[in-house]
């Protein structure tokens, strides 16, 4: 059975699309089939697995305005060798189109009905907003996996997000549920970054994935070239810490 996992966050800045890359890049890695689908106007997912987010081909747009199927328009990752449901500029006036739309919420769900069945696992990169965008992508999920940052600010976000999955799931996906919190761009130096990591420990237990992500230069430079930081610099601390969350989603999740 296929799972779905949206990477959500309603704070940007958070490694979120940088993770939703690297976990699809290891995953692939290790025999799976995935799919990639990037659900943020700023195309970054795209750009990231080595994609032309400029480009006219058909995306993830086509197929939430019902104008095109998901394995008629996929592209493949030419640096990870995953499946990629691209998105451009068109994306940003979707929610416009969508608003008056019939069963909006279930747009993406419905798409992946059929689509999912040939992937072990689907990633969903939602973009950083409460958006009609971010819905479609929670209410296709099973798993939400939250990436965040061990900071003030991204605390009191948190719990704005978990509000929001408790809504969608009593009203339009009783089936979904937190898969885990990962500690993202974490500075051990910062006395503030481990007492808010402490906190998450204390009210997520074994929610919170044990991997840490760090800050490193090297994840921070791979997207400028198309790749996850896994095939860019794969002995570099950062992609050391993507392959070790790899290996314990897989754990937790396979």
């Amino acid at each position: 059975m296929s799972r779905i996992i949206a990477i959500a966050n309603q704070k940007g800045g958070v490694a979120k699309t940088t993770t939703a890359i690297n976990l699809a890049t290891g995953i692939c890695a290790s025999g799976k089939r995935v799919l990639l689908i990037d659900l943020d106007p700023q195309g970054n997912a795209t750009t990231g697995s080595g994609l032309n987010k400029s480009g006219s081909q058909a995306g993830i747009y086509d197929v939430l305005t019902e104008s095109a199927a998901i394995m008629d328009v996929k592209m493949l990752s030419p640096t990870a060798k995953y499946d990629v449901l691209t998105a451009n500029q068109h994306l940003a006036g979707a929610e416009v189109e969508l608003v008056g739309g019939e069963g909006r919420e279930m747009r993406l769900k419905k798409a992946l009905y059929t689509a999912a069945k040939d992937y072990d696992f689907v990633f969903i990169d939602c973009p950083p907003a409460l958006s009609l965008l971010t819905i479609n992508g929670l209410t296709a999920a099973h798993l939400v996996i939250i990436p965040m940052q061990c900071e003030y600010y991204a605390l009191e976000g948190l719990s704005d997000l978990v509000d929001t999955i408790k809504r969608i799931k009593a009203h339009l996906n009783p089936n979904l549920e937190i898969g885990g919190l990962i500690r993202t761009m974490f500075d051990g130096r910062n006395s503030l970054s481990q007492q808010v990591s402490d906190q998450l420990d204390k009210h997520f237990g074994d929610k919170l994935f044990e991997t840490v992500i760090p800050r490193n230069v090297r994840v921070a430079e791979a997207p400028s070239y198309g790749l996850p930081v896994l095939v860019y610099d794969k002995m570099s601390k950062g992609a050391v810490a993507y392959q070790a969350l790899t290996e314990e989603f897989l754990k937790r999740f396979a």
